[in-house]
């Protein structure tokens, strides 16, 4: 249940609704919305009663969750509001709020200079974060793996050089601590959305977690993925639509375009596309993208890499510095049409340069 408290509630009235509660074998969890407390209850108690509640004093109303997610869910958002996830130190970027965040990179770290060469190039372009794979779940055994501790090293390199704050993706809950000591952001892969020992480690670092969208989930399993996290005692989730597997053989996968403005409604977390996956070839990425933008996503994850056709891993998919440089410029009109600016990116001496 949710519990709205009166304005002004003193603190020894809130503290007494949450005995309360708690003493039911259930967790409390408070917000605030404006002036007022929102006491959120997690668990499930058949002899937790709304009458017993409600004459508590200072408790304005009591209602029933509308949704198996609870901390996810948009019922918890203060007035409303998208939740903003900041990523990265000092000036960073952001992920939520006004501004569109566009995190861009290769599918897989090949090497130090390749990384720095695409790190600067989509710097300059305007990209706010970058991507990059250290460790790969490929479907075949013999596919490119990743470069695994080298590569998370060489991506806080060049973190370090540029100021672009980086993300990429842990596989197994005992990956969780060394990919946290050298990257910003902690993505979850599509094929570990429901690996739940994964998700709830990765709850339990404090780093922001990217959390990509199942190959066969719906939004409700989606959001129950991201719940793990935020029961945790992470608050800073993105989710990410990358397209769905359906019989549809054109694309690699079927954008499900439709998600964003529903994830919007049911959700404060913020939603970013990722245009690459979703249709596997490059010529898809910009169209996709611009769709993305104009149905509500808070930003785009996309993969860039200099020399495509050389590329170890998803070279189909990727844009060229010079293509992403066209995507960002055909981005901005449909910024300014969904209400939002383009952020400038937080790059150091060597982007800038």
């Amino acid at each position: 249940m949710i519990i709205v408290m009166r304005a002004g509630a003193s603190l020894p009235q809130i503290d007494g609704v949450r005995e309360h509660v708690e003493r039911f074998g259930v967790r409390s969890h408070v917000a605030r919305d404006g002036f007022r407390t929102i006491i959120a209850c997690l668990g499930e108690s058949d002899a937790l009663t709304e009458s017993s509640v409600a004459t508590l004093p200072a408790v304005e109303s009591v209602t029933r969750w509308r949704t198996p997610y609870r901390l996810a869910s948009r019922q918890l958002a203060s007035h409303g509001a998208t939740t903003v996830v900041r990523i990265g130190d000092g000036a960073g970027a952001s992920v939520g709020g006004p501004a569109l965040a566009v995190i861009a990179g290769p599918c897989s770290v090949e090497g130090r200079e390749m990384l720095l060469e695409t790190a600067r190039g989509v710097g300059r372009a305007g990209a706010g974060a970058l991507r990059g794979g250290a460790f790969k779940p490929r479907t075949s055994p013999y596919a490119f793996q990743g470069l695994g501790l080298d590569a998370l090293r060489w991506l806080a390199e060049v973190r370090r050089e540029t100021g672009l704050p980086v993300v990429t993706e842990a596989l197994d809950p005992r990956q969780v601590e060394l990919v946290a000591e050298h990257v910003d952001v902690l993505q979850v892969g599509a094929r570990n959305m429901q690996n739940f020992p994964l998700l709830a480690e990765v709850g339990r670092i404090r780093r922001p977690v990217l959390l990509k969208r199942g190959l066969s989930a719906t939004v409700t399993e989606l959001l129950l993925a991201a719940e793990y996290v935020l029961a945790r005692g992470n608050p800073d989730v993105i989710l990410c639509e990358r397209g769905i597997r359906t019989f549809e053989s054109a694309t690699r996968n079927t954008l499900d375009i439709a998600a964003i403005p529903v994830l919007r409604g049911e959700t404060h977390l913020p939603v970013i596309v990722d245009p690459s996956h979703a249709g596997g070839r490059a010529d898809l990425v910009a169209p996709l993208a611009y769709a993305a933008i104009a149905a509500g996503a808070d930003g785009l994850i996309v993969e860039v890499h200099p020399r495509p056709a050389t590329a170890l891993s998803d070279g189909d998919q990727s844009l060229s510095l010079a293509g992403f440089r066209e995507l960002m410029r055909g981005l901005a009109p449909f910024a300014t049409a969904a209400g939002r600016t383009l952020a400038s990116p937080p790059v150091g001496r060597e982007a800038a340069a």
